[in-house]
């Protein structure tokens, strides 16, 4: 934490029911169920304030697009092979973006598919936090700054 900033870390687990086979020697496996577990870390900074839900129905909303699929049959995984490793890789980029459109900044996205392993993505790692967070505070007060203006134009109409 910087010194005069705090920031918010939110925490979210999430349970994705699907299916998959891995390829071995060129043939298929049998497809096969897991109950997915991801947990997202998220931070906010400041004092800005979003409820757990606003990233839970986002995140949920995305995961909601593989619920009890093969992931074989749904892209990117019809053309990459569906492991922990890969799913959570591209989960962590897309749902990056999301969250970053939403105000916070992902830090890590945890991927199991067994009680017992788990795969993080942790992009707090792989670039600069701090920066990553004051890019994201200046783009929302800049769309607060445009809403504002916006309501008082709409009144003086």
């Amino acid at each position: 934490m910087r010194k005069g900033n705090i920031y918010r870390e939110y925490r979210l687990k999430s349970y994705l029911n699907m299916n998959h086979y891995i390829i071995f020697n060129g043939k298929p496996g049998q497809v096969h169920p897991h109950t997915w577990e991801f947990v997202t870390v998220i931070i906010m900074p400041g004092d800005e304030f979003i409820e757990f839900s606003v990233f839970e129905k986002a995140v949920d909303r995305f995961l909601s697009t593989y619920q009890n699929r093969i992931m074989n049959e749904v892209a990117p995984f019809d053309v990459t092979m569906p492991t922990v490793e890969n799913v959570t890789d591209y989960f962590a980029g897309e749902l990056d973006t999301i969250i970053s459109d939403l105000g916070g900044c992902l830090i890590s996205l945890e991927g199991s598919e067994t009680p017992t392993r788990g795969y993080i993505v942790s992009l707090g790692q792989q670039q600069n936090v701090v920066d990553r967070i004051d890019e994201i505070k200046e783009k929302y007060v800049d769309n607060m700054v445009e809403r504002v203006v916006s309501d008082i134009k709409k009144k003086l109409e």
